[in-house]
């Protein structure tokens, strides 16, 4: 790897390995680094902590891009100028379709664009799709380790907490919209316009919806509770292992 860095995240311009996984908290940049075989740590900047190893004998990257979709979006550009053309991300989403549970996987086929940051580099009927290898690989590997998953299109949403406009909850709950998140539409824009394949898996840490919500029963929003932990370790396993699969079977070095 070179010693001359990228301007945010520092991460080195050349000698990354060209499978990602991406996470938002560095903490779980951590955790996720030490499941791999001779990992390292390459950077620490602000909210960007990336590491390098191996999986299943697939050389990795894991990095954390932090809260909300335009900071992300520079760690997922400097992840494409430094060589890497597969990124999966491993996040955490709140359900919207009923069915769906606390610490499921929710494989998602594509995204709404409402990211706060890609409206501002492509016309808004431009789409955000995962990679269809991306998807199967996802879903292939949560079966392979009985991880409870779903398939579906995804909220990427800028706002975490409601404002004083109205929101489009029923219509998107009326189409099936499967859970919300903060990052992911950003990736799949990027990844389509660059010629990456990109794809994600979310692990859900509460409902959204209103009337999927016990407040009395659970106490409200809590990420913290060991049904998430154990979810979001299981998809870690799942992603990683899509990655390798994506690497190995699927053919995702795109040219």
């Amino acid at each position: 790897m070179t010693a001359d860095p990228q301007p945010i995240t520092r991460i080195p311009r050349t000698g990354l390995p060209a499978h990602a996984v991406v996470v938002g908290d560095p903490a779980r940049a951590a955790e996720v680094a030490g499941m791999l075989a001779q990992a390292r740590e390459v950077a620490y900047h602000r909210e960007y902590r990336t590491f390098t190893g191996t999986w299943k004998g697939t050389d990795v990257v894991v990095a954390s891009h932090g809260v909300g979709a335009p900071g992300a979006m520079l760690l997922f550009q400097e992840l494409a100028d430094a060589g890497v053309r597969t990124i999966l991300r491993l996040g955490t989403a709140g359900a919207i379709a009923a069915g769906i549970g606390d610490g499921d996987l929710v494989i998602a086929e594509a995204a709404v664009r409402d990211d706060g940051v890609t409206q501002q580099l492509l016309p808004p009927e431009y789409p955000a799709f995962a990679a269809p290898e991306a998807v199967l690989a996802l879903q292939r590997a949560a079966r392979a380790l009985e991880a409870p998953h779903h398939r579906g299109v995804v909220w990427t949403r800028a706002a975490f907490q409601p404002g004083f406009l109205p929101l489009p909850g029923e219509a998107y709950t009326a189409a099936g919209i499967a859970a919300i998140e903060m990052e992911l539409s950003a990736l799949l824009v990027l990844a389509s316009t660059r010629g990456l394949v990109a794809g994600g898996a979310l692990v859900v840490d509460g409902a959204n919806a209103d009337d999927l919500v016990d407040v009395e029963a659970t106490g409200g929003y809590d990420p913290y509770r060991a049904v998430v932990a154990e979810g979001v370790a299981r998809g870690s396993r799942v992603t990683l292992d899509a990655l390798h699969l994506l690497a190995t079977e699927y053919g995702s070095d795109v040219k």
